[in-house]
């Protein structure tokens, strides 16, 4: 059989249009992601250093599906190329389009393999959840995300 041409984006191709109106605020963020990465703490621990880079990251992906799926202000052939040149985490998007995971900060707080005791990450948990004992809960301190310093993604929050 003779092969179907398709309309297939190159690694290395030029940027469709509509990449001048995102372009500024991608330029920001990533130069943020750069000195977030140069950035060298001596005080943090290993985890709270990789924060930042995580909640940037975090940002970036945000706004390209946001100004592609909610505000449809995107092509879908330029959301494919920022796709492909890894402007964007892929796979926390796909996460975002099923139920329950449209808030969630990053992969690695659902990924039950990577803990000790084979749960979720505390961010997962709903608030109402954790302080069902009738605590009040201005007396108990802000609980992290040990992975990524997240305060509460669960989609119920």
């Amino acid at each position: 059989m003779p092969k179907v041409p398709t309309k297939r984006i190159k690694k290395n191709s030029p940027p469709p249009e509509g990449y001048d109106k995102i372009r500024p605020t991608l330029e920001k963020l990533l130069e943020k992601l750069k000195q977030a990465q140069s950035e060298d703490d001596k005080i943090k621990t290993k985890n709270q250093s990789l924060w930042k880079i995580i909640q940037l990251n975090f940002q970036i992906t945000r706004y390209v599906y946001d100004m592609h799926y909610s505000r449809h202000l995107i092509s879908k052939e330029l959301y494919g190329w920022l796709l492909l040149q890894n402007y964007v985490n892929s796979s926390l998007i796909a996460k975002w389009k099923k139920q329950g995971y449209e808030n969630l900060c990053c992969v690695q707080c659902i990924l039950v393999s990577d803990k000790n005791h084979k749960n979720p990450c505390i961010c997962r948990v709903p608030k109402d959840k954790l302080f069902e004992n009738n605590e009040d809960p201005s007396k108990i301190k802000t609980l992290e995300c040990i992975t990524c310093g997240c305060k509460g993604c669960a989609s119920t929050d």
